[in-house]
């Protein structure tokens, strides 16, 4: 490995990190977005593989439960091989899950391809991240850096819907799977001429195997409560013993954490004041955008007839703001503004975007009620991301960069899981609730149903609306406001994340 130095004798910036950046974002993009392309696929492919509606569900829960559960592991993994080759391994096996989905001629196979791209991208996604972090160290370089991931990020979930309507519409459902062997393929390529590693950042220490067990079953068995909740209920016997387990090992995953010599998530990178409140309220913001990404879906194709294509085109207007408020708004004011004077306001601005659509009726349009909207969720998103997403692995030291990196993630998976099931379990009791207050007899005239769904979507809204404001209320209190967005905890010195990559 051959080091440049500057002038005082410190290693040097690696001068491919713009580049390696690029490699970084497309990665991070099929990661995001794949959590949403396969949604607009999944009626096209139940029907041609004959896929009963009881186990649909699961093409997206088998994702989300590998994914989930094996996040905290995958940073780990990143921190002890080293995080070019975790994120090189990532690609190439989430390339191949995706061949596997996309080849898929029965439900198991297709199940197969989507826990084995959970497990990949457990893998890919924290090293993404932490190659970031420990790239870019200067603070304006650092705040485009995370501008451009922080969009990314925010936006993937809408850009799967678009590209999933073109693909399905266009050409085959099954190239919402075979997509990802593209992406893959390019990030792969750059990232061995590009991405670099050193080695003095890993971490060492042999892995936590008892913490690791716990913290993996007990993420696997949250994710699945939330998604038995969305299926079965809040209150079936399945659905509360999954929580149960889940709180009771994830508490002995905390114990177990403070009595090992090397544990999986040291908890100094959760209990610092800045990094806690930013996965807090990363994790609160999720359940209200991906409750808004599920209803307005739902509204715009179910009852305002647009096709697949023409619902991802709908989401553009949000897609942009996310870009302009994180890499225009986030990105220029991070060195001149508190933390917690972006995120807050952030979060506030897209908590009032929210509760504009709680006034949706059947008749409303998307100019005069959907685009506002977006509007303002994407502007408070994008602008709350981007500080929130280098907070949450600020002044980290380099061996933890890998498993700081995964709790951003877990944060996501997390909020996404529970977005979808609380959010969907509220608009499908006050659809319920609105018929049964009518006592139609007979069936229920086609008017009328439309209209108890869309008033389950307002509802809806409603609660993202107040989750929404509380993720505000958390970056204003527990987000240090004495400190610019790039700092962390006072605890840690800057030289210790201040160690660039460089060049081989």
């Amino acid at each position: 490995m051959s080091v440049s130095h500057t002038s005082a004798g410190a290693p040097a910036v690696d001068p491919r990190r713009w580049k390696a950046l690029t490699v970084i974002a497309i990665a991070q993009l099929m990661v995001v977005l794949d959590a949403t392309v396969v949604n607009i696929a999944l009626p096209h492919a139940q029907a041609d593989l004959n896929i009963s509606d009881g186990n649909r569900q699961w093409v997206i829960t088998a994702y989300s439960l590998a994914f989930g559960g094996l996040l905290l592991l995958g940073g780990r993994i990143g921190d002890l091989w080293g995080r070019k080759r975790a994120f090189i391994v990532g690609l190439v096996g989430f390339a191949l899950a995706s061949a596997l989905g996309g080849a898929a001629v029965n439900l198991g196979m297709l199940l197969a391809s989507r826990a084995l791209q959970g497990v990949f991208g457990a893998l890919l996604a924290p090293a993404a991240l932490s190659l970031l972090t420990v790239a870019f160290t200067e603070a304006k370089e650092r705040a485009k850096a995370f501008g451009i991931f922080g969009a990314i990020a925010a936006a993937g979930g809408a850009v799967g819907l678009l590209l999933g309507g073109v693909l399905t519409e266009y050409i085959n459902w099954r190239w919402c799977m075979y997509v990802n062997i593209v992406f893959a393929v390019v990030a792969a390529a750059g990232a061995t001429v590009y991405i670099s590693d050193r080695g003095d950042e890993r971490n060492r220490d042999r892995l936590d195997v008892v913490g690791t067990l716990l913290a993996t079953v007990g993420l696997v068995a949250l994710v699945y409560g939330f998604a038995r909740a969305e299926q079965d209920g809040w209150g079936s016997g399945l659905t509360i013993g999954m929580f149960v387990a889940a709180v009771a090992l994830l508490a002995a995953f905390a114990l177990v954490e403070t009595l090992v010599k090397a544990p999986l998530l040291p908890l100094r990178v959760i209990t610092d004041r800045n990094r806690g409140g930013a996965y807090l309220s990363i994790g609160l913001a999720m359940i209200g955008m991906f409750g808004q990404f599920l209803f307005l879906t739902y509204f715009l194709q179910l009852n305002k007839g647009y096709s697949p294509v023409l619902c991802g085109i709908a989401f553009l207007p949000l897609v942009v703001c996310l870009v302009i408020g994180s890499t225009q708004i986030g990105t220029r004011l991070v060195n001149r503004v508190p933390a917690r004077f972006l995120m807050g306001p952030g979060f506030l601005l897209a908590a009032i975007g929210m509760a504009l659509l709680t006034q949706l009726e059947v008749d409303s349009s998307f100019a005069t009620h959907v685009l506002p909207s977006e509007i303002l969720l994407g502007l408070g998103m994008g602008t709350a991301s981007m500080p929130g997403m280098s907070l949450a692995t600020s002044r980290v030291r380099p061996q933890d960069a890998g498993v700081a990196s995964a709790m951003v993630n877990v944060s996501q998976q997390v909020g996404g899981s529970i977005g979808t099931a609380l959010l969907n379990t509220v608009a499908a009791s006050a659809t319920s609730s609105w018929i049964a207050a009518r006592a139609f007899p007979g069936s229920v005239p086609e008017a009328a149903a439309q209209q108890a769904a869309v008033h389950g979507y307002a509802v809806a809204f409603g609660w993202g609306t107040a989750i929404m404001a509380l993720a505000a209320l958390i970056a204003f209190v527990l987000v240090n406001g004495g400190g610019r967005s790039g700092a962390g905890s006072s605890g840690e010195s800057a030289q210790q994340v201040a160690i660039p990559v460089v060049a081989h």
